[in-house]
C-alpha cells in the first residue's frame, strides 16, 4: 500500500498488494492492569483492532479491482472508508507498542528535547492530558514530533486520522480517547484515563521513535 498525502487528504494507491494482518502483542492481555484491565485490551485489540485491519483488507481489495477497470466514482467512494480503517491500523499498531508492563525510561535526546520545548516532563505531559481529554468525541492525543518545526509537539486527530499523513507531524507516542478504549474501567471519566496510562508508557520505544524522526 503506497500512500500520498496531497493538500491534507489521503490519495491511496494499490500496489503489490499484501494483506494486513494483526500485530501480536509483546505482552499479555492481564500485563497492564490495573492501569488497562484484560477484558478491554482483549476487546481493544482482537475485536476493535482487528476490524479495522479485516475493513482495510476488504476495501483494498475493492479499490484494486476499482482501479483495474479505472472507475473512478468507486475510487473516490473508498477512499474514506481506506483512511479510516487504514489510521485505525496505523494508530493502533503504534499504540500497542507505546505501552509496556515494565517501568522505561526514555533517552537523553528524548529528554532534552522534551525539557528544550515543553520546559520540563511535567509540562509536556499536563498539556499532552489536557489536549488528550479535550479531544470532542472520538479521536487520539499524540506528542509527535514536527519535522519543519525541528521540535516536539502536541496535536489531536478526531477518529482514526492517522497523525503523520494527514499533518506531517511523526507520531511519537498516541493516548487512544476512544470509549472502547476505557470505557469498561473509567466509565466516562476519561480524564483518570488519561492520568494513569503515562504509568504504563513505554518510554523506550517513544525514544526509539523520535531518534527515527530525527534521520
Amino acid at each position: 500500500m503506497f500512500v500520498t498525502r496531497r493538500a491534507g487528504s489521503l490519495i491511496w494507491s494499490v500496489g503489490a498488494r499484501q494483506k494486513h494482518t494483526l500485530p501480536d502483542l509483546p505482552y499479555e492481555y492481564s500485563a497492564l492492569e490495573p492501569v488497562i484491565s484484560r477484558d478491554i485490551m482483549s476487546l481493544h485489540h482482537s475485536k476493535h483492532h482487528a476490524t479495522y485491519v479485516n475493513n482495510l483488507n476488504a476495501a483494498e481489495e475493492k479499490l484494486a479491482q476499482a482501479q483495474a477497470k479505472a472507475d473512478t466514482n468507486t475510487i473516490l467512494s473508498l477512499l474514506s472508508a481506506i483512511k479510516f480503517n487504514g489510521g485505525g491500523h496505523v494508530n493502533h499498531s503504534i499504540f500497542w507498542l507505546n505501552l509496556s508492563p515494565c517501568k522505561t525510561k526514555p533517552s537523553c535526546e528524548l529528554s532534552e528535547a522534551v525539557e528544550k520545548d515543553f520546559g520540563s516532563w511535567e509540562n509536556m505531559k499536563n498539556q499532552l492530558a489536557a489536549a488528550s481529554v479535550g479531544v470532542q468525541g472520538s479521536g487520539w492525543g499524540w506528542l509527535g514530533y514536527n519535522k519543519q518545526m525541528k521540535k516536539l509537539q502536541i496535536a489531536t486527530c478526531q477518529n482514526q486520522d492517522p497523525l503523520e499523513a494527514t499533518t506531517g507531524i511523526v507520531p511519537l507516542f498516541g493516548i487512544d480517547v476512544w470509549e472502547h478504549a476505557y470505557y469498561l474501567q473509567y466509565k466516562n471519566v476519561r480524564a483518570d484515563y488519561v492520568k494513569a496510562i503515562f504509568d504504563v508508557a513505554n518510554w523506550e520505544d517513544v525514544s526509539a521513535r523520535y531518534n527515527k524522526a530525527l534521520n
